[in-house]
């Protein structure tokens, strides 16, 4: 799953981490059951982008709707993504540097 934010500071993702009981820099905290994994970042356009491997697509969905959307209004995100992109994977690898 791709989400992409128009106007979205990274002081903003790290509140917005804060609200959830996560720290991403350290991979502590309370990461919702089913995440496989998470990267953030800004992309050459100005767009925040949170890309995220999830177990099954219902996980994210009741995640997003409840304890996300709670989040994103704490951390100063008041609107909806820009964008939402939905893909099967056909391959997810986790490689240690």
């Amino acid at each position: 799953m791709m989400l992409e934010f128009d106007g979205v500071s990274e002081e903003q993702y790290h509140a917005v981490n804060k609200a959830l009981g996560i720290d991403p820099e350290t991979g502590e905290g309370d990461w919702p059951e089913g995440m496989m994994s998470h990267a953030a970042g800004t992309s050459g356009d100005g767009r925040f982008i949170v890309t995220e491997v999830w177990n099954s697509p219902e996980v994210p969905a009741a995640f997003m709707s409840g304890q996300l959307a709670a989040a994103l209004v704490e951390g100063g995100i008041s609107g909806p993504p820009a964008s939402v992109t939905w893909i099967e994977l056909i391959s997810h690898q986790t490689l240690d540097d």
